[in-house]
């Protein structure tokens, strides 16, 4: 058969293999459903699950069949073209989290007028959000014409969303500002428009010289520097999220803040080949945020009622400039093919990718 996904290996996620994961061939038992996988997102967020896929477990969810290669995750939708479980039907269309793959066969349980959940034994122990699939007819925030958008900001919104509701909630630590690296990514920039919407603190951007005029034409910081010159980072107690991963930024940023530096966030790896810091540090001890830890707590807080209006409402403000007709934040780049998805994640790596631009992918089978 055609090769239909692709994994990293975890030595090197540079290299890359595809073959045929079987999974739009191999007989249902009962329980199981077969989903055709459509659009999927790929941003520097599938960089980050596969720089820390052994580090957080994000290689788990689809296992390889080699050992020593991961599946790099993706959000996205998924249509189910063959089902022996009651309540999955055939036709019906779900979002959620999937291999880079054509197909995904998945154990239905859990079932409920809002999705399921996948009860694969090698799940069970990672974390319920990534296990869960919303069933598009009845999901709060779905809206078939901006599918794309959805699979590409979703996700990363969603942890901006808790971001800025984390640091809220902690009176930002005794800060007066927030400074976000890598400004243009588009978990930062999420997050510095739920921060600028609230208006609780000075929202500075951190970025190169070559995002710069993107990250100040978007509006939504107050202040934005480049790596170059940290030194002219706005006095103050700060807080940091730190979306690079770059030992030398975070060093640089600690360093320039000293005891007035009360929270360093790190969130992810878009720089992911810098070299990382182990050395002490002054200000706050960095800590890695893990959005599915604190949104189960704010879904046992708030009631799924009550976590899908709040994030709902901050959604639909935030959608009004990505999709602004006269100047959108989002550029949507479509792609078709498992050798394209390859092509677009290489892309990714190098930084090769314009910080406007989204890219969806539908990762059919390469010959």
């Amino acid at each position: 058969m055609a090769d239909n996904t692709f994994a990293v290996a975890r030595g090197d996620i540079r290299q890359v293999r595809t073959y045929d994961d079987q999974s739009a061939t191999a007989p249902l038992a009962d329980g199981e459903a077969r989903l055709e996988i459509g659009l999927l997102a790929l941003t520097s967020n599938n960089v980050t699950y596969a720089k820390f896929g052994d580090a957080m477990g994000y290689f788990d969810f689809f296992p390889s069949t080699e050992p020593s290669e991961g599946r790099v995750p993706a959000w996205g939708f998924a249509d189910v073209v063959e089902s022996t479980v009651e309540g999955v039907e055939v036709g019906e269309r779900f979002y959620g989290y999937f291999p880079v793959s054509s197909h995904l066969v998945v154990q239905p349980v859990g079932i409920q007028r809002d999705g399921f959940t996948d009860g694969a034994a090698h799940r069970a122990e990672r974390a319920p959000l990534y296990n869960r699939y919303s069933r598009t007819s009845t999901d709060f925030l779905h809206d078939e014409a901006r599918e794309p958008q959805l699979a590409l900001l979703r996700p990363l919104f969603a942890t901006a969303f808790l971001i800025d509701d984390h640091l809220a909630s902690e009176s930002f630590f005794g800060a007066e500002q927030v400074v976000l690296a890598s400004a243009s990514s588009k978990t930062a920039y999420a997050t510095a428009f739920c921060l600028a919407e609230r208006g609780d603190a000075r929202v500075v951007g951190l970025t190169s010289p070559r995002n710069r005029a993107f990250v100040e034409g978007l509006g939504c910081y107050d202040a934005v520097v480049t790596y170059d010159a940290t030194d002219a980072l706005p006095d103050g107690p700060t807080a940091f999220v730190d979306m690079a991963g770059d030992g030398a930024v975070r060093r640089a940023v600690h360093q320039r803040y000293g005891d007035a530096l009360k929270s360093s966030l790190v969130i992810g790896a878009t720089h992911w080949d810098a070299t990382p810091t182990k050395e002490d540090l002054p200000g706050a001890a960095p800590t890695f945020f893990f959005a599915p830890t604190l949104a189960q707590d704010r879904l046992e807080r708030w009631g799924p009622a009550g976590f899908g209006e709040r994030l709902g409402r901050a959604w639909a403000s935030f959608m009004r400039p990505v999709c602004d007709p006269d100047a959108p934040w989002l550029r949507v780049e479509s792609h078709d093919g498992l050798d394209a998805a390859v092509e677009v994640y290489r892309r990714l790596l190098g930084g090769k990718t314009a910080p406007d631009e989204g890219h969806v992918v539908t990762a059919r089978a390469a010959d």
